[in-house]
């Protein structure tokens, strides 16, 4: 399969599930090109983004595992080639 660029954002509501997030993106470190996480406490809320370099598989996996979290919402945007 065809490799794609994109970029992933997290937001992360439930701070119970911070560790997990981290958890899921070290083990897909190999994806993933570059990180910001920004903590808006007044909002009780983490945003992350992240700019990913993988099959669409293999990206789909990732965001599937954290979208699945208990407060956790993701959308993605890749590359179309």
């Amino acid at each position: 399969m065809d490799k794609r660029i994109g970029v992933v954002a997290i937001l992360v509501e439930d701070i119970e599930n911070v560790q997990t997030v981290n958890s899921i993106l070290s083990s897909y470190s190999d994806l993933i090109i570059g990180r910001m996480g920004v903590p808006y406490k007044e909002k009780n809320v983490n945003v992350i983004s992240i700019i990913v370099d993988g099959t669409t598989d293999k990206i789909g996996a990732m965001t599937g595992r954290l979208g699945r979290l208990k407060g956790v919402t993701v959308k993605s945007a890749l590359t179309k080639k």
